[in-house]
């Protein structure tokens, strides 16, 4: 059951990211220095994120922060 939710809000996110790239979001935050689509990091934040929190907005919060939250994650396990 747990996977299953885990799971869904990756897609979620996914499908969010991926919604704002086909709308063109994607040139504008490239010609910012930022690039569409999802990282390693921001997947494994995720994860990491829900196995702890158990909250979708959590796990969104820390998909933006990536690697810094991984790291994190991994230190104060």
């Amino acid at each position: 059951m747990q996977i299953r939710k885990t799971l869904l809000v990756l897609v979620l996110m996914f499908f969010v990211l991926s919604m704002a790239n086909s709308q063109g979001y994607g040139p504008i935050l490239a010609s910012n220095g930022f690039k569409g689509g999802i990282g390693l990091g921001s997947v494994l934040a995720v994860v990491a994120s829900w196995s702890r929190n158990k909250s979708v907005l959590w796990a969104i919060l820390h998909a933006f922060l990536g690697w810094i939250y991984v790291i994190w994650y991994v230190f104060t396990r």
